[in-house]
């Protein structure tokens, strides 16, 4: 069973971290994968840095420059990664954008995934119905899910397409914008939730965009199985650094 069916298993309200490899510093991957680890994230999405990063917001955007100025690139993540599995247990999801796996060749990418126990991935520029038409099949063979997002702009009937296509869980973004942390959520966010809870998915839906706190992650997990911090946790890393990651961790749950 992948990591990630397993994650989702029981009633638990999930806590996923993201985080741009090779940033604050090049080597700091595994040092981050570590302390969210045994601060008792659930899962962990490890960003592929790109030069242009269309869904992100300025936070993440500045930490993706940052990391390739240190010199990361999916060669030196796989690397990285090569042995990650005999001591990071909880699922690992890759994302990025599809420009830089199919520069790297999107059957080697797979490979390399499968070797060092990728569970997932995220593309947002990788459309469902080419995904469903020319990639789906060499994923499974390599053992990946693969997560689509969803907007309050996404028609009923693509989300119901997304959801008979996808394995693990619905990226349900919490606004029609870019990535970065607020704080709180307004009425339409609340309105989009309970939408998307009332159409009863048969995929767990995750709510990304916008959590930062305690107040946005128990919002957002009122109506969804969990919950992705990204932009609060890099801005959090790059002011106390490693060593208080539990600290951060504790402070949403």
């Amino acid at each position: 069973m992948n990591r990630i069916d397993q994650v989702f298993q029981g009633n638990k309200k999930l806590l996923s971290i993201y985080f741009s490899a090779g940033h604050p510093n090049l080597e700091d991957t595994l040092p981050i994968l570590r302390a969210l680890q045994s601060s008792g994230v659930d899962m962990v999405e490890i960003g592929l840095p790109f030069s242009d990063p269309l869904a992100d917001g300025p936070t993440i955007q500045k930490s993706s420059t940052k990391a390739l100025k240190n010199g990361m690139t999916t060669e030196k993540l796989f690397q990285q990664l090569e042995n990650v599995r005999d001591e990071i247990t909880i699922p690992m999801v890759l994302m990025g954008y599809f420009n830089p796996m199919m520069q790297f060749g999107i059957e080697r990418f797979c490979q390399n995934c499968k070797a060092i126990g990728i569970d997932g991935l995220i593309i947002p520029d990788l459309p469902v119905d080419i995904y469903h038409e020319r990639y789906k099949n060499l994923f499974e063979q390599h053992g990946l899910y693969n997560m689509f997002l969803i907007t309050p702009q996404t028609p009923e009937v693509r989300i119901r397409y997304i959801d008979e296509v996808s394995n693990g869980f619905i990226y349900m973004v919490s606004s029609a914008s870019v990535t970065g942390a607020k704080n709180t959520f307004g009425d339409p966010q609340i309105n989009y939730f309970n939408r998307i809870g009332e159409m009863q998915l048969k995929t767990p839906q995750v709510v990304g965009f916008g959590i930062s706190n305690a107040a946005t992650y128990q919002a957002a997990t009122k109506h969804s199985r969990g919950a992705i911090i990204g932009s609060a946790f890099i801005k959090f890393l790059e002011k106390e650094g490693i060593d208080n990651i539990p600290k951060f961790v504790s402070s949403i749950r």
